[in-house]
C-alpha cells in the first residue's frame, strides 16, 4: 500500500502549557477537563473523521501556578475505559510514568483497557517531567536523568513479558474434558533485573491486538535512544520543517539500527491547526490566539516548570537570568540547558528570557483548508512524520479541520476514507507481536 497519513486527536481540555487564556473561551465548558461526556464526544469526533487515536497526557504534581487543565482533570485509563465503551475503532492512548508506577500494575491496567476496548489501547510511556512529583510518592529528589530512563527501557521489558503471560491458546475451556486452562501454556516471568523483581504471571490473557501498542516522547539523547529500543509511536516536538525531518530521519536511522523495521516506528508530530475560510483570515486568527493567551505571571511560571517547578518570581524579572542549571538535570534538561545557553550567549534578562521562549511564532498549519492540506501534505512527502497529533482549541476548530482538510487528504489518497481494521495496531499498521514463549517453541522445534 502507499504510504498514509496517521492523525491522532489530542484534547486541550480548558488548557495546557501556553493556552493560558482558553479556558475564558464561551466554547470551552469550564468543567471540560473533568467531564466524561467532553471526552467522549471528542472521541466519537475524530472517529466519525476516521482518526487513528485519542492521545491523553498526564502528570502528577501541580501547585496553583500550573494551567488550568493540569489543576483538575482526570486520569487517563479511568478516561480511556469510560470512552472506550462508547467508540469501537478509534485508538486510546494514555499517558502513564515509568518511574512511578510498578510494572505489574501498569501491564494489567494497560492490558485491562486492551481488553475493553477490543485492542485499542496504547501506552504513552513517561519518565516525568516535573520533579516535584517524586515527593508524591514519599521520595525526597527526583532520580536523575541516566536512572529514569534505564527505569524506564526496564519497565517496559518487564511489562511486555508479562502480557505474555499467556499463550494465544491457553484457554481452550473445555466443558467435556473438564479443562479451562492448559497450564503449559502459562509463563511466570521470574525478572530479577536492576530496578524491578517480578514474578509474574500477570492474569490476564493476550487482547486482539496482542499487546497494547508503546508509545514515547523525548528529544534527548536518552529519550532517542529509548525510542529506537521499544517505541512503536513517538509524539515529536515538530518546530521547523528542517528540524522535524532532522528528527524523523535520525529516529528510523536508529530504529533500523537496532535491528527493528524502521516502519514499524510510526512518529507524530504536534500540530494546532488553524483552519477559515482565507489564509488572511485563518493568520488573524492565530494572532488573536496569541493574544488571548498571553500573560507574563502565567508564561513566568510556566518556565520554572522545566527547572523543577522553580518560583522564577522571586527574581527580580530586568535583573540577569538567574544561575538555576543545577535544577535543570532533574527536571527538562535538554529544553532547560538550551534555555540557559541562549540567556548566556546573549546576556539576556529574566524578562527576556520569558519572552523569547513565549513569543509569537507562525505555525505552518494554518489557513485556508486548501492551504492546510497541502502543507500536511509538503511534510509528509518530505518525510517529516508518519502522522500528526492534533490539538484544537474548541469543538468548532476541530470541525472545520475535519470538514475542511481532511476530505481534501482522502481526495489526494493520503488519508483513509475508511477503517480497514479493529485494532490500534491495525490502523497504524503495526504486526501483531507474537508470544515470546511460542515463538521460542517454534523456534526450537525447527532446530
Amino acid at each position: 500500500m502507499p504510504r498514509q497519513l496517521h492523525l491522532a486527536l489530542h484534547p486541550y481540555g480548558v488548557g495546557g502549557p501556553g493556552q493560558h487564556g482558553l479556558w475564558k473561551d464561551p466554547l470551552v465548558a469550564k468543567n471540560a477537563s473533568i467531564d466524561i461526556q467532553y471526552y467522549i464526544a471528542q472521541a466519537k469526533a475524530a472517529e466519525r473523521a476516521l482518526f487513528d487515536a485519542l492521545f491523553i497526557v498526564d502528570s502528577q504534581f501541580i501547585n496553583s501556578t500550573y494551567p488550568s487543565h493540569y489543576l483538575n482533570r482526570l486520569e487517563p485509563l479511568t478516561l480511556l475505559s469510560a470512552v472506550a465503551v462508547h467508540t469501537n475503532y478509534i485508538g486510546l492512548v494514555g499517558t502513564a510514568s515509568s518511574t512511578y508506577n510498578s510494572p505489574f500494575n501498569l501491564a494489567r491496567r494497560f492490558a485491562s483497557l486492551d481488553h475493553i476496548s477490543g485492542g485499542r489501547a496504547g501506552w504513552n510511556v513517561v519518565t516525568s517531567f516535573d520533579t516535584g512529583t517524586s515527593r508524591n510518592y514519599g521520595l525526597d529528589e527526583h532520580l536523575d536523568y541516566a536512572t529514569r530512563y534505564g527505569r524506564a527501557l526496564e519497565s517496559v521489558r518487564v511489562i511486555r513479558g508479562l502480557w505474555d503471560s499467556y499463550e494465544d491458546d491457553a484457554f481452550p475451556a473445555d466443558v467435556t474434558a473438564n479443562v479451562f486452562l492448559d497450564p503449559t501454556k502459562l509463563h511466570a516471568l521470574d525478572h530479577d533485573g536492576e530496578h524491578f523483581r517480578v514474578s509474574g504471571p500477570l492474569n490476564l490473557s493476550r487482547s486482539p491486538q496482542g499487546q497494547p501498542v508503546i508509545f514515547q516522547a523525548g528529544v534527548s539523547e536518552e529519550g532517542r535512544t529509548l525510542a529506537a529500543e521499544v517505541a512503536e509511536g513517538i509524539y515529536a516536538p515538530g518546530g521547523s520543517l528542517e528540524s522535524a525531518h532532522e528528527y524523523y530521519t535520525d529516529i528510523k536511522r536508529r530504529t533500523a539500527a537496532t535491528g527493528r523495521d524502521p516502519d514499524h516506528i510510526k512518529i507524530f508530530i504536534h500540530g494546532g491547526p488553524v483552519v477559515a475560510a482565507t489564509d488572511d483570515a485563518a493568520r488573524r486568527r492565530e494572532r488573536e490566539i496569541f493574544e488571548e493567551d498571553y500573560d507574563f505571571a502565567s508564561n513566568l511560571a510556566l518556565l520554572g516548570r522545566g527547572f523543577g517547578a522553580h518560583d522564577f518570581s522571586q527574581y527580580d524579572p530586568d535583573g540577569p537570568f538567574p544561575d538555576v542549571a543545577q535544577l535543570a538535570e532533574r527536571g527538562g534538561r535538554t529544553g532547560a540547558a538550551k534555555i540557559i545557553e541562549r540567556a548566556r550567549r546573549e546576556n539576556l534578562t529574566l524578562r527576556q528570557v520569558v519572552d523569547t521562549v513565549s513569543e509569537f511564532k507562525q505555525t505552518p498549519f494554518v489557513g485556508s483548508p486548501q492551504t492546510v492540506a497541502d502543507t500536511i501534505e509538503a511534510w509528509f512527502r518530505a518525510d517529516t512524520f508518519d502522522g500528526i497529533n492534533l490539538a484544537f482549541r474548541n469543538d468548532q476548530d476541530l470541525n472545520l479541520f475535519v470538514d475542511g482538510v481532511v476530505p481534501i487528504l482522502q481526495a489526494r489518497g493520503l488519508f483513509r476514507t475508511e477503517y480497514q481494521a479493529e485494532t490500534l495496531r491495525g490502523h497504524l499498521g503495526l504486526p501483531t507481536p507474537a508470544n515470546r514463549y511460542a515463538r521460542e517453541l517454534v523456534a526450537s522445534a525447527g532446530q
